[in-house]
């Protein structure tokens, strides 16, 4: 059987990306989390997975060859509150983590397919993946841009067209509005469409930010991505383990907090 890690299972990417695993027949997977924040349990419920395995027990396991032959590392985990001002915390978890799961998966020949974010662009207006680009404006964007900037360091000149010097394939995502199901547990960081939804439902209005830097009131645009388009696009990666490199994920467009608003609503209604 084909043997997968995920990393950050039971959060939203990670237990989505399960769930199209399970689609494929494939259940011998480890799910990798810190549950301390128990209800998120419930995103693993209705998931096959083979192994849990606490996070802080998870990677210097693999790095000593305790989990057998793995396939690919779906690596998740990280900490993705925008609003933590704590940097070590945040490198510790974002960077290092990172950097020791890469190495161990290039010397037991394992994939890595790994979530970077569109926070790395931060205050720039364009959103491509080169480094002339690249302007985070908080710790963690900068956590998710500096892993970045290791595998290009790591993987050489042609990481971003080819396998070139690895040993294995590696990919990031950088990531850029997703929503979708299993979100429920991220508090203040979950999707604009789970904060409407939720406050239609509770209040019968959805609260829009005002006018502000030029933007009428929800007029404010960003990118919005669906977790099923997110989890095609891992899996077309998965398939196809000749391609590495960091690429953008999301809808290739941006839409204003309105448009978002009125699909809530028209929904609910």
């Amino acid at each position: 059987m084909t043997r997968i890690v995920v990393t950050g299972a039971a959060g939203f990417i990670g237990s989505n990306l399960i769930k199209g695993l399970n689609a494929r027949g494939l259940t011998d997977i480890i799910a990798v989390d810190d549950l301390t924040q128990g209800d998120k349990f419930r995103n693993l419920v209705d998931l096959q997975i083979a192994d849990y395995v606490d996070a802080a027990d998870f990677y210097d396991a693999f790095a000593a060859d305790g989990y057998g032959k793995v396939e690919a590392v779906f690596h998740e985990g990280a900490c993705s509150d925008t609003m933590e001002s704590n940097g070590q915390y945040m490198m510790q978890n974002n960077y290092s983590t990172s950097v020791q799961l890469y190495q161990t998966c290039q010397k037991r020949g394992a994939r890595l397919l790994y979530a970077s974010s569109a926070a790395t662009y931060g205050g720039s207006d364009t959103f491509r993946e080169a480094p002339t680009f690249e302007r985070p404006l908080n710790v963690y964007g900068y956590s998710k841009l500096l892993f970045d900037q290791r595998m290009r360091l790591e993987c050489g000149p042609k990481f971003e067209n080819a396998l070139a010097g690895l040993t294995r394939q590696v990919v990031g995502f950088r990531y850029f509005n997703v929503y979708g199901p299993r979100e429920q547990h991220k508090g203040r960081m979950a999707s604009v469409a789970f904060h409407q939804f939720n406050q239609f439902r509770a209040e019968g209005k959805v609260k829009l930010f005002g006018d502000y830097g030029g933007y009428a009131p929800g007029a404010q645009m960003r990118d919005f991505v669906f977790i099923d388009d997110v989890v095609a696009v891992n899996l077309w990666f998965f398939d196809h383990p000749g391609i590495s490199g960091i690429f953008n994920l999301g809808s290739g467009r941006a839409q204003p907090f309105n448009d978002v608003a009125s699909s809530v609503v028209n929904a609910l209604r």
